[in-house]
Formats: C-alpha cells, structure tokens, sequence
C-alpha cells in the first residue's frame, strides 16, 4: 500500500511534477459523487490475459525459474522467494537467502509485475530482464555470479539444446537466461477476479457490502495512487504522507537510485492484485493482516481513522481483486552432466 498518485508517467515526471500530480488525484476523487458508481468508467481497469507469443521461450524461462542449480546452494531458485503457490510471494516478513541469511526487505509479488513501472521496491531495476539478473548474483539471495550460472547451464547437455532451438546460437550468456525468465514471468497475470467481472457488467459479481468497501476504498482517495490494471505499480510515493512511518526498516526507497533527498522514503506502490494472498504487507512486512495494513495506510497516507466497520468493507473489497492464478504443469529439469559443478549447501563462504 502507499498513496499518492495517478497514471503511468516517467520517472522524471513522477519527482518534479509530484505536486501537481497530488493536486490532479485528489481534485478527481474529491469531485467524485459518492454514490456514483459505473464500471465502466472507474479508475481500475480489468487485467487483459497473458499473449503468448513465444511458448519455447516461455517454457524455457519456466525451467530456469523452478531450479535451483542457479543458486551457489542448488537449493534456492527465483520461485523460493516468489511462490507461485503462494501469490507469487513466500509470506515472510523478509526472505530467506543463502546460509540463511535474512532478506533486506519484503519479497514482493511477481504475479502482474510485468504491468510495474519498474522492479524492486525502490525501481532500480527497469524491467522483468534487468531485474531477472539481480537475484542471481546477490550474496544474500542465490549467492552464484552469472558467469558460474551460464557455466553450469553449459555443462548440462538438455539446456544447451533448448536454449540453441530458443535462441539459435550454439552458446549460453546470461542475456539469454534473463530474456528467457522475464518472458516466463509476463505471463505470471491473474485476470478475471471477480472485481474485474464487475468492472465488465457483471452486477452479481460482489456483494453490497464488497461495493461499499469499493466506495470507501475509492471515495476516500486510495485511488488517487492505487489504480489502473495493477491496482498500483506505476508510481513512487513517499511512506507516511501525512504522519511519519516508524520502522527499524534501514530501507530508504527511492533515494538509493536517484541520489536525490526529495526521493527518501518513495518506494514503489504495490499492486493489490491478489493481496489477500501476499501478506504481510509493507515493504518492511510490518503489517500481518489486510486489516492493519488498511488501519495503517488510512492514519499515515490519508490522515484517515477507519471505523471498524469501514476497514472490514474495505478489506471486502481488497479480497474480490484476487484473479485467477497461473495454471502450470511442474517442468521436469534437464539432468546434470558429469562435467556439471555440484552445489555447495553448506559453504561457510
């Protein structure tokens, strides 16, 4: 969660114009009748389905995600940290990386991500392909280098055959290995929540005390900066607009990219596609549940005090834009080769 903008503008934009950004949004909900509520003209839109147009290349990033010979311990792969199972998140305050080394921050979701103005909490990654490659190199996270991951694939006769029929080249580099993850990871989309039928007519899609909750979730601001397809993803805004977060959290957002002072504490807006699924919530994970998350956003971003009886109609809500989660098939991984490095678990180093 985190309040404070709309539409998808590049990032020069979000930083200078923020205020007349602010002044647009909140000018738009204000002016909005409470009572008048029309799918068809709202300002979260249904999420299309996933376009498919290079299944081998899909299937082959499908492998890499799932296995874990990309990680120095053969036991972490990129689904450890982002389970599928799990909306694409592992519900840990902060992952579990090598040697059980404890994450920095809370593993955000990967379903929708493709829809993200950027990746990471503070954006310093500008696509699924930049942001594939981090991971893997990461002394916290997998703790191998892309050189040692592209040798490993090389040594394993079954990649090197999918990835010439991919690619067409007789070798591996971590391009390919990251064009191919991202490829996967656009199809990761979870469209035809029963919000989004809503939005396409459906009258009986949610119940009378869902669409209060999307009254109060809309007419008290919330979508001033959680909105569009992804319900949020497509800007920066400052944690604790109205009173000051307080976290033991050295995370400091967007300023850790920019170098700019104006950026500290801007962290990317989540989605809240699915968000009942990716507890807890915040980039610190401080909040457990969908209800102190709302209590929390409501007090520091709109300077807003939720009834009980509000926060559970808006928590309602939050539960109908839960979509249909990718259906796979579990990929069998390509054997090792003899001449394939073996995983080291339990280095020390």
């Amino acid at each position: 969660f985190a309040c404070i903008c709309i539409n998808k503008v590049s990032l020069t934009m979000k930083t200078t114009f923020r205020p007349l950004v602010l002044a647009a949004a909140l000018t738009a909900v204000i002016s909005t009748p409470t009572w008048a509520l029309q799918p068809n003209n709202e300002p979260i839109s249904p999420i299309p389905a996933a376009k498919v147009t290079n299944p081998a290349m899909v299937e082959l990033g499908k492998k890499l995600w799932f296995d874990p010979r990309l990680s120095k311990s053969g036991f972490i792969s990129c689904n450890s940290c982002h389970n599928l199972s799990m909306g694409g998140s592992d519900n840990l305050k902060t992952s579990i990386g090598h040697n059980w080394a404890e994450g920095p921050i809370n593993s955000p979701t990967v379903l929708n991500s493709s829809m993200n103005v950027a990746q990471f909490w503070d954006g310093r990654a500008a696509n699924l392909k930049e942001q594939a490659g981090g991971p893997i190199a990461n002394p916290m996270e997998m703790a191998f280098t892309h050189e040692l991951a592209v040798d490993m694939l090389n040594s394993i006769p079954g990649y090197q055959a999918e990835f010439k029929q991919v690619f067409k080249k007789d070798t591996i580099n971590i391009d390919q290995v990251t064009d191919a993850l991202a490829a996967f990871e656009e199809t990761l989309v979870t469209p035809n929540s029963r919000f989004d039928k809503w939005l396409q007519g459906d009258q009986k899609a949610l119940t009378k005390n869902e669409l209060d909750g999307y009254k109060l979730f809309r007419d008290n601001g919330c979508v001033a900066c959680h909105n569009g397809a992804a319900v949020g993803g497509n800007s920066f805004q400052r944690m604790g607009l109205v009173e000051p977060y307080k976290t033991d959290n050295p995370a400091e957002g967007r300023v850790a990219v920019t170098g700019a002072d104006a950026d500290r504490f801007n962290f990317k807006v989540p989605t809240l596609r699915n968000v009942e699924l990716t507890y807890p919530y915040f980039h610190d994970g401080a909040a457990d549940t969908l209800a102190e998350a709302v209590d929390t956003m409501g007090r520091i971003q709109l300077g807003k005090k939720f009834t009980p009886e509000e926060n559970a109609k808006i928590v309602a809500f939050l539960k109908t834009l839960t979509g249909e989660q990718p259906k796979l098939t579990m990929p069998i991984l390509p054997p090792s080769s003899d001449k394939t490095p073996r995983p080291e678990p339990f280095a020390k180093k």
